[in-house]
């Protein structure tokens, strides 16, 4: 039998991220060409475990709004 993997991870470093740009989720999903929505920006920030590829699209919408370039270990702490 598998050990259960923990999902819920507390707050993020993208929450930081995005208050120190004044920055909302929607301005995420506004930037996003790969079609983030508002609840998946919701669970990264609350720290529920994303997928890889949903990670590297919340990744590139902050990228694309933000003044600096992020990394993935920026934004996730997991």
């Amino acid at each position: 039998m598998k050990p259960e993997l923990e999902r819920n991870l507390g707050e993020q470093p993208l929450v930081k991220l995005l208050r120190e740009h004044g920055l909302r989720a929607h301005d995420l999903v506004a930037a996003s060409p790969g079609g983030i929505t508002h609840k998946m920006v919701a669970r990264a920030g609350k720290g529920r475990r994303l997928t890889p590829h949903s990670q590297s699209l919340v990744l590139e919408a902050l990228n694309r709004v933000a003044p600096k370039v992020y990394t993935l270990p920026d934004l996730f702490n997991y």
